[in-house]
């Protein structure tokens, strides 16, 4: 993806799709053990709406309460071979760390900064460097080492109980699902493609058959495993189906799947940082060797994302003991002619 990769060549001819991996792993913890503190008020969340990793961050701050002590930037959706970009802030800047490109953050870390520029990023605003871009463990800290922030309420996302199981569903999730659907959008050649294809749907029926007996992916509340699972869910329709030829099936054609990701999608904190049109021009704007003329479908119509799912009925509730979070922060909203059923694109 975008967020791994720079430039729109993402395609190697002949060969299998292999993400880059190689991140900034620096951690924020509570104890500043690491060297970089929890502080509120110090670290800006750099984000685009777009990306499934990044969408990934702005639920699990938003589920917790952390708006108050962590900033966001928002990023547009598109962006060129040298970085993301702040085209949606006035003057084109962030309007904290006042940069044009999310690039200039990591060089203010590292000027020499070989790899891609990807969100989301953590970057300490003090110094306007980026801190970390490790998107997997950064969700993980904002529940286990942030908690002295949480909001009344909130749910705990990563329960020590359940963390020997939940931590191999999740990665069944990410190189399964999460990553499936670019082996398939990125592959070099049919046999690639193929291999790919037959992976991810293999994944799918088997989170279809979880699914059917428990409401989320560890039973009866949200945890940081269906965050993972539902960006990607969110995309699927508008993007992965068609663009990354994952089509053996809609999301809305899997009775199961499709119930479960409308539960989330009308639960505070997933639906209203869903962002449609942006994660279209996104996809089929950026990666110009699978869609040269770079032109965005209006479809699907995503008002069905607000159908009844009946998923109550397995019993079970969002928050459990705790509480849904409060309105989306002044500033941070969705558009709603970009949620269910608004523009096909901008």
């Amino acid at each position: 993806m975008s967020t791994e990769q720079s430039g729109s060549g993402y395609v190697a001819p002949g060969q299998e799709y292999q993400r880059d991996q190689n991140y900034i792993t620096d951690r924020i913890t509570a104890d500043g053990s690491s060297g970089w503190p929890v502080e509120a008020g110090r670290y800006r969340l750099v984000i685009a709406r777009a990306c499934p990793w990044a969408n990934r961050a702005a639920i699990v701050r938003r589920l917790l309460g952390l708006e108050p002590v962590i900033s966001m930037g928002i990023c547009g959706p598109t962006h060129d071979e040298r970085s993301w970009t702040f085209d949606l802030d006035p003057g084109g800047r962030d309007p904290v760390l006042g940069y044009e490109r999310l690039q200039e953050a990591f060089f203010a870390r590292d000027p020499e900064y070989p790899r891609g520029i990807t969100v989301p990023a953590m970057v300490d605003i003090p110094t306007r460097a980026v801190v970390t871009n490790d998107f997997k463990q950064m969700t993980l800290d904002f529940s286990s080492e942030w908690t002295q922030f949480h909001r009344d309420g909130a749910p705990d996302l990563y329960p020590e109980h359940l963390r020997a199981e939940m931590d191999e569903v999740i990665e069944r999730v990410f190189t399964e699902v999460n990553n499936g659907v670019y082996r398939c959008g990125f592959a070099g050649s049919q046999r690639a493609y193929d291999k790919a294809y037959d992976r991810l749907w293999t994944a799918l029926d088997w989170l279809e058959e979880r699914l059917s007996t428990r409401r989320y992916l560890m039973g009866d509340t949200i945890t940081e495993a269906d965050v993972r699972l539902f960006t990607t869910l969110a995309r699927f329709d508008p993007v992965y189906h068609g663009h990354f030829k994952a089509n053996r099936q809609k999301l809305a054609e899997m009775p199961v799947l499709w119930a479960y990701a409308r539960d989330l999608f009308q639960t505070p904190g997933f639906g209203d940082t869903t962002d449609f049109p942006q994660i279209k021009e996104h996809y089929y704007v950026v990666h110009a060797d699978i869609n040269p003329t770079q032109i965005i479908p209006k479809g699907p119509d995503t008002s069905n994302w607000l159908t009844p799912h009946h998923r109550e009925e397995l019993g079970g509730s969002p928050f459990g003991d705790g509480t849904p979070p409060g309105p989306v922060a002044a500033g941070e909203e969705v558009p709603a002619e970009h949620g269910p059923g608004g523009i096909g694109h901008r």
